[in-house]
């Protein structure tokens, strides 16, 4: 547009600006929702079209889908006219639908935001045809129908060529290879070169997004999300070359098995614009039209942790110790507490608790558990905080790294590794091993032992009263079979 307008005198450029002014300040804003036909050829293209009137075309939600008919794209128009002296303008977008076959076809209802304003459709059926004939027009008769004005403004007949483009859907992984557990973070970016020609744009992104992932979703995993909610532009370069990285989706995978982790080929839709061929001052100099970018497929491959008697359940990944207790200088029987803060990166939330050891030195108490994860720059890293109270029972020096220690296995080192506490406690005052817990109630059934009577009695009396019972049950029993047989 702008090496169009450098062809003409600044007189025009003047005039424009008033034409601008005279537009907002006459007119108002009028907005309408045009629908094609209800009958069309089958070999016939359908519309639906917006026109704002006396005010620019600033913005328009998605044409609607309309089953039977795929969408073909877009197309702009803009108009200016003078008539006694008042101006008025329209600009106007048409989508273009084709159908997929003959029958009678429904387009619901709908509704369209268009410059910020809600209009409404009532919809309409639409009958597809067999294929209709083209009429032949006369050239003679074209040549004088044409407007010498129309190729100076524009309005004439657009030839739109398609620009090659200098772009690609990328799918990237920080490794190649991983263990069991161990984190890398996978990009999905579309990437437009610096010398790109070819004038394109995002639609649809957050449905395409959500079919996207269905298939992109490794099933074997744990997945952090960094949730991209803003698209923006970055520069990278890549083989020498400088790109425009646009992250669509970005999240860090830990494997749960050796499964290797295999990630299809997807596709992107782009919105791609063809450009016209001979670029007019007032007419339309671009036609919407769509392409779909595909990412390479890619497998990762899973490798099992070095032997170890743990190796089932450690975490994976680059882990420090920061330990907190209250005092080092205990008493039997009186709590204290003590935090064991697990930082690092890797997957945190699967960081398990120490597994402490048990003796008659200490009582441990749950600990309390507090983690927070930190996503970004294509890292996870974070903090699993736990807490703990203790009561001494025996005097003495003791070694806290003989109750608390955390074993995980370092991809960076391949080697296990052990976070174990440094600190020492001196504990005074008596022993409270052999101390009787009295506070406890030992219920009702030993409160009734107690009161119970622990006299002898004979058990021969309950012998007769069994006899005779029995004896009664076998003459009920003859009585009854004398009684059948005699009827």
């Amino acid at each position: 547009m702008v090496r169009s307008c450098m062809c003409f005198k600044s007189s025009y450029s003047i005039i424009l600006v008033v034409f601008s002014g005279i537009f907002n300040s006459l007119f108002g804003q009028d907005i309408q929702i045009v629908l094609g036909p209800d009958e069309i050829g089958e070999n016939q293209a359908w519309t639906i079209t917006i026109t704002v009137n006396n005010e620019r075309l600033k913005s328009y939600d998605n044409f609607p889908d309309i089953e039977g008919f795929r969408k073909r794209g877009t197309s702009t128009q803009s108009q200016t006219s003078m008539v006694n002296g008042q101006i008025s303008s329209s600009q106007s977008v048409t989508m273009t639908y084709l159908a997929i076959g003959q029958g009678t076809f429904t387009l619901p209802a709908f509704k369209m935001k268009v410059n910020e304003k809600i209009l409404s459709s009532p919809g309409k059926k639409i009958t597809v045809g067999p294929p209709k004939q083209s009429q032949q027009r006369d050239p003679v008769r074209s040549l004088f129908e044409r407007d010498p004005f129309d190729d100076f403004f524009g309005k004439g007949e657009t030839e739109f060529v398609d620009v090659k483009e200098d772009a690609l859907l990328a799918l990237t992984t920080s490794k190649n290879d991983v263990y069991v557990g161990e984190g890398f973070t996978t990009t999905l970016s579309f990437l437009v070169a610096d010398n790109n020609r070819a004038p394109m744009q995002f639609h649809d992104l957050g449905k395409q997004l959500s079919d996207i992932l269905k298939k992109l979703r490794p099933s074997n995993c744990w997945e952090e999300n960094f949730n991209i909610e803003n698209i923006e532009g970055e520069s990278i370069e890549i083989g020498g070359k400088f790109y425009t990285q646009y992250k669509i989706y970005q999240a860090t995978f830990y494997p749960l098995n050796t499964q290797p982790i295999v990630f299809p080929s997807v596709g992107l839709e782009m919105i791609k614009f063809k450009v016209a061929k001979n670029p007019s001052f007032f007419g339309q100099n671009r036609q919407e039209d769509y392409k779909t970018f595909y990412s390479s497929p890619k497998t990762i491959k899973v490798k099992e942790l070095p032997p170890h008697p743990l190796k089932e359940s450690v975490a994976v990944g680059s882990y420090r110790l920061d330990e907190k207790i209250g005092s080092v200088n205990l008493k039997t029987g009186q709590s204290a507490s003590y935090e064991f803060n697990i930082y690092g990166e890797g997957n945190i939330s699967a960081i398990e608790k120490p597994i402490l050891k048990k003796d008659n030195n200490f009582d441990f108490y749950e600990p309390n558990m507090k983690q927070s994860i930190k996503r970004e720059n294509g890292r996870v890293a974070g903090a699993k905080s736990f807490s703990y109270y203790m009561i001494p029972k025996e005097p003495g020096n003791f070694d806290l790294g003989d109750y608390f220690s955390w074993v995980f296995f370092n991809p960076k080192t391949n080697k296990y590794d052990t976070l174990q506490s440094q600190y020492s406690v001196q504990v005074t005052g008596e022993s409270q091993k052999n101390q009787s817990i009295e506070s406890k109630d030992p219920g009702s059934f030993y409160d009734r032992i107690n009161m119970a009577d622990n006299t002898l009695q004979s058990s021969i009396n309950d012998n007769w009263v069994k006899i005779g019972a029995n004896i009664f049950i076998l003459l009920m029993l003859g009585a009854s079979v004398f009684l059948v047989f005699k009827k």
